[in-house]
């Protein structure tokens, strides 16, 4: 278990204020001038020792992303930028809403190191349009920065000039996917781009651009103070560091809590949100990473480790940490079918096997509750799935099919019991 000592969001349940004094005595803005002084190759490389991934669901090493970004000389005249993915439309997941009404300075902070590693002097921060009271919040830590010159013209004394936006979205979750959300901030539909070319080089407005995590980025000022090796230490190669775990559903304490990473889910689950509703015995099924992860059964749920790896060799994803707890009283079939619904419903309709796709699985899953299903469809249903999975231009696809593949791999002697009864009776 994590200790108090090395929590890097020590304010993430609003105990304290979340102005710029109040983030000072946590710590924050803590010589930000000498960070940054050390260089751009020692901050980039220091990210790198720490074996951070992206906490946004992708898990792709940060420091390396950093590293993609072409180097800036005198007579380049293309400006890089920065942008924070704040959308977190993923159901089950609210830990970005926290550090931005929360811990709002780490995030600031981390932008602008992050900013002058990748030669960014403009970084734009995309929230959910959901989140007006959170992006009210940051423009005013925002503020506070700008007045205290921590970010602005010469950003806390460095000679680098930093500037900092908020774009609001319009709640479509589509526009988390990096692409997407660079085309909604330049005004265009939200629809994810072919790549190559990556952000990196082609990004926003043409140019160069990073684009991160609201808790990836937030991390990095305490990384760097505290040592790459120190992050690296918690968890196990590739899977280091600590995360936020949002757990939610069939539970008596819902919350949001900082682990280290390779938790036990069952610790996460019984130490910190009270264990499941009616005890241990009660447990169904667990989403371990949002709504777009494979299902896991009870019995891998008795001994999985939250990381990345661990969870990729149990066939699912840590994601966005955002754990749905399912017990017995829910029906999973019909979960997973209200699942399809809303992927169903936020497909952007640009590939066609997605488009259509979804809207199928969503369509067979209903029958399937109803027991108006044969039990070959189910066969058939599978086969929808991996028609849509790797065949989409962005992940959305696989975010849609692989609810649904979890639920035939861990509940189809469940579903085929449900059929056989439902059909006998018809007979």
């Amino acid at each position: 278990m994590l200790q108090d000592k090395d929590r890097i969001f020590t304010n993430l349940y609003g105990d304290y204020g979340f102005d710029l004094s109040s983030a000072k005595q946590r710590g924050d803005w803590k010589d930000t001038k000498s960070l940054i002084e050390k260089g751009k190759d020692w901050i980039i490389n220091e990210v790198k020792v720490s074996e951070l991934r992206g906490r946004g669901g992708a898990g792709f090493p940060t420091g390396m992303k950093w590293s993609f970004a072409p180097k800036k000389d005198a007579n380049s005249s293309r400006p890089h930028y920065l942008v924070i993915n704040a959308d977190e439309s993923e159901p089950g997941t609210c830990k970005d809403r926290d550090i931005l009404r929360f811990e709002p300075q780490k995030l600031i902070e981390g932008c602008l190191i992050a900013a002058f590693a990748v030669s960014a002097n403009v970084c734009y921060v995309y929230i959910r349009g959901e989140y007006i009271a959170e992006s009210k919040i940051l423009q005013k830590a925002i503020d506070e920065a700008y007045a205290n010159s921590l970010i602005g013209k010469n950003a806390s004394g460095t000679g680098f000039d930093f500037d900092m936006f908020i774009h609001m979205g319009a709640g479509a979750y589509i526009c988390g996917e990096e692409t997407a959300l660079l085309e909604s901030i330049e005004g265009n539909k939200g629809q994810p781009r072919l790549k190559p070319p990556f952000p990196a080089l082609v990004g926003l407005y043409g140019c160069p651009t990073i684009v991160n995590n609201v808790e990836t980025i937030a991390v990095v000022p305490t990384i760097l103070r505290r040592s790459g090796k120190w992050f690296a230490g918690f968890g196990r190669p590739r899977n280091t560091g600590t995360k936020i775990f949002c757990i939610s559903g069939n539970v008596n304490n819902p919350c949001n809590v900082e682990e280290e990473m390779g938790v036990p889910l069952k610790d996460l689950i019984e130490k910190h949100a009270g264990g499941v509703i009616g005890g241990w015995d009660n447990l169904q099924a667990v989403i371990p990473g949002g709504s777009s992860m494979p299902i896991l059964s009870k019995a891998i749920c008795d001994t999985i480790k939250m990381d990345f790896d661990a969870l990729v060799e149990a066939k699912s994803g840590l994601g966005t940490a955002g754990i749905v707890v399912i017990d017995k009283s829910q029906d999973i079939v019909k979960v997973i079918a209200r699942i399809a619904r809303f992927y169903k419903h936020e497909s952007c309709g640009q590939c066609t096997p997605c488009r259509e796709g979804s809207g199928w699985m969503w369509r067979m899953l209903v029958r399937i509750q109803k027991g108006e299903a044969e039990i070959a469809e189910l066969d058939m249903l599978m086969d929808v799935t991996k028609q849509i999975e790797g065949h989409t231009i962005c992940a959305f696809g696989e975010g849609s099919s692989w609810p649904v593949q979890g639920l035939l791999r861990h509940f189809r002697t469940e579903i085929e019991e449900r059929l056989n009864f439902k059909n006998k009776k018809i007979a």
